[in-house]
């Protein structure tokens, strides 16, 4: 067993299966030593987990548990891109989306989820730089939406 399966699994973690993406794009790009991410949101089963605003229809709580539904699919993504999660090097960028009532400031709080989830994860190799912004409306009125820039090691020849 990978030592990041080991790690899920002494964390209880399931990765979900990679979903198909919802439009005309990819789930994620290579571009040499780099897995850049589509933006993707909290499914399960195919279904929003949460759908609302955060301040108005979702708490910040239920916004945490988004983003690291959100960051487990984006691991399912990377893994059926480069098939160990042992090969990510280090995840280098996250941008959060949150979509957020008129006076709700917590955006850093929601996008935890999905930082802290990956720290547990990955340890150093998941600390990343980060941007967490509000947004008024996300796509299928998803509450967060999270991009991922990730680091693989090399393909051997």
């Amino acid at each position: 067993m990978s030592s990041v399966e080991h790690r899920l699994k002494e964390l209880d973690i399931v990765l979900p299966p990679s979903q198909p993406p919802l439009a005309n794009y990819v789930s994620c790009v290579r571009s040499g030593n780099l897995i850049f991410t589509s933006g993707a949101g909290c499914f399960v089963d195919g279904q929003p987990l949460y759908t609302g605003r955060l301040g108005r229809d979702l708490s910040v709580e239920q916004g945490y548990e988004a983003a690291q539904v959100t960051a487990l699919h984006l691991l399912s993504v990377i893994k059926a891109e480069i098939g160990s999660l042992d090969r990510v090097e280090r995840i280098v960028k996250m941008l959060g989306l949150v979509s957020s009532a008129d006076d709700f400031y917590e955006q850093p709080q929601v996008i935890n989820g999905a930082s802290d989830l990956l720290v547990q994860i990955f340890g150093e190799k998941g600390k990343h730089a980060r941007s967490a912004l509000g947004t008024s409306v996300l796509p299928m009125n998803l509450p967060v939406e999270i991009e991922l820039i990730a680091e693989v090691k090399a393909d051997e020849e």
